[in-house]
């Protein structure tokens, strides 16, 4: 089994599941970038928090990596360009603390609306300040959401209980949708211009980097109170404390920084300003989710599975319709890598039900299963499109939602070979219902032989006496039949390899054409 390096604290509960899964669980805490390098020599994947810079040196370091795994949504601290490139696989988990950041937001915009702490400070110094402190209410105040994702959503749906109007800015959003949840959708200048809050939910990037300076600041509307929960960076802080010393910004409240931990900040002199040091995820209930999700992504990962929230994986999430296939798929690419050989170009065609949804993932798969059967090197969703550029192989993909034998039919052609198959039945049972054009229908195993033959009487009994009589147990069996109605192929599944000396064999036999295992 693998071993899983754990850099910072993760939840007891995710831990004990890889360990049950056989995993060798390594933490090492408070690692410098040197003492990483070194640990992370031997390790299959390595699950990290938000203190833990992953770079191209350790990912180079860890050459043994198949995952890297981020105990929360961020991965500003992950080179995941890196990581692709090298065919490591890099998963979050990005539902585990949005309703404790939401709630965060929520406390920090209370809290700077009705100076809680500053307030709270006096008292327990000695001071009664009760008129020095006052606050705004929230009702009938815009509050502006600069972001509209998940926990943009739930910081609004909150807002509104308080009577407060709501407008953001997504351009990612359509105005339809803003409709449905009572939001206005503005421009951006608009909404700085219209907001007395503003609360930011947008991810760290190069377009989001500095978004709020002092060109955009001066754009507010006077007295505006600004919120960020989201990631440090986005407000260039000295100009933020500018404005509020200038009485231009009323106030703000800080859960992030551009440079982390810090101490030291222009905001941290200024009484209108409210900051705590990156809380947003820091309740048990988001803890124990985010240890949970990352354990059951890094599992699937290092079992060489769909990974759902893997984020440098070029495909959607597999739909409930698609996903089923999945399986299915990989072991018809592994099957045709072994029927056709070499190949500089494979044609996957999709048709039916899942021709209407994103069919990307199936590709991927149909990949990981090709070159896990020709590559020596660790395959995964991640390589698999790499690989095929290293091998000069394109890929073709087409989609009808027109299928005439089957409710579904997956079918790959190239090399001049061919090999389709569907799930049938109330289980989705997979079958292999087609080879080089003959038509058949067995489930596809992880060993099988194909035999082609004349059309002659005693073939199938000459074929299944020689591999019965050397040990080897069929478990499956059927005869293709080809368009012209010819029977000239039997694919065998079988319980273990067919040896190559039974082969040798079988292609001795007279009116054998040929004999392939898959």
């Amino acid at each position: 089994m693998a071993r899983i390096l754990v850099t910072e604290t993760i939840a007891d509960g995710g831990l004990d599941q890889l360990r049950a899964a056989g995993h060798t669980v390594d933490v090492q805490e408070g690692l410098s970038p040197e003492q990483l390098c070194e640990a992370i020599v031997g390790a299959h994947a390595l699950i990290i928090r938000s203190a833990t810079d992953v770079t191209a040196e350790v990912l180079a370091a860890g050459t043994d990596l198949i995952v890297v795994g981020r105990a929360g949504i961020g991965l500003d601290n992950v080179d995941t360009a890196a990581a692709t490139e090298r065919g490591v696989m890099v998963v979050n988990a990005p539902q585990s603390n949005i309703l404790s950041a939401a709630e965060q937001t929520m406390a920090l915009l209370l809290a700077v609306a009705r100076n809680v702490p500053q307030a709270h400070a006096a008292l327990v110094s000695g001071r009664w300040e009760r008129s020095k402190w006052t606050g705004v209410e929230l009702s009938d105040k815009t509050l502006g959401v600069v972001g509209l994702g998940r926990i943009g959503k739930l910081v609004a749906q909150r807002a509104m209980a308080f009577g407060m109007r709501l407008i953001a800015f997504d351009p990612f959003v359509s105005a339809e949708m803003g409709r449905k949840m009572n939001i206005e959708l503005v421009d951006f200048d608009t909404l700085l211009a219209q907001s007395d809050f503003i609360t930011l939910h947008v991810a760290k990037t190069p377009e989001t980097i500095g978004l709020f300076n002092a060109e955009t600041l001066a754009k507010t509307k006077p007295g505006v109170r600004i919120i960020n929960v989201a990631r440090g960076g986005i407000i260039v802080e000295s100009d933020l404390a500018d404005a509020i010393r200038s009485g231009h910004v009323g106030g703000a409240a800080l859960d992030v920084f551009d440079k982390e931990p810090t101490t030291e900040s222009p905001l941290f002199e200024l009484p209108q300003v409210v900051v705590t040091p990156h809380l947003g995820a820091s309740t048990h209930e988001a803890q124990d989710k985010a240890g949970d999700t990352i354990a059951e992504m890094v599992g699937l990962a290092l079992a060489g599975e769909f990974v759902p929230f893997a984020v440098n994986v070029n495909a959607a999430e597999a739909s409930e319709v698609v996903r089923p296939f999945l399986g299915l798929v990989e072991r018809l690419g592994a099957l045709f890598a072994g029927l056709s050989g070499a190949a500089d170009r494979l044609e996957v065609s999709y048709e039916g039900e899942i021709a209407g949804y994103d069919t990307r993932i199936l590709t991927l798969s149909l990949l990981k299963g090709f070159f896990g059967r020709i590559s020596d090197d660790p395959v995964s969703f991640v390589n698999a499109p790499k690989l095929a550029e290293e091998h000069g192989i394109t890929v073709a993909e087409t989609t009808s939602t027109t299928s005439h034998a089957y409710i579904n039919l997956v079918t790959v052609r190239g090399a001049g070979h061919s090999i389709a198959g569907t799930l049938v039945g109330l289980n989705g049972e997979p079958r292999l219902v087609m080879v080089d054009d003959h038509r058949v229908d067995v489930p596809p195993a992880g060993h099988m032989l194909v035999v082609r033959n004349d059309d002659r009487p005693g073939m199938i009994g000459r074929v299944g006496t020689i591999v019965g009589d050397s040990g080897v147990n069929i478990a499956d069996m059927d005869v293709g039949t080809a368009a012209s109605g010819a029977s000239a192929m039997m694919v065998l599944a079988t319980t273990e390899e067919v040896p190559e000396s039974v082969c040798d064999t079988l292609r001795a036999v007279e009116g054998i054409v040929s004999v392939d295992t898959l």
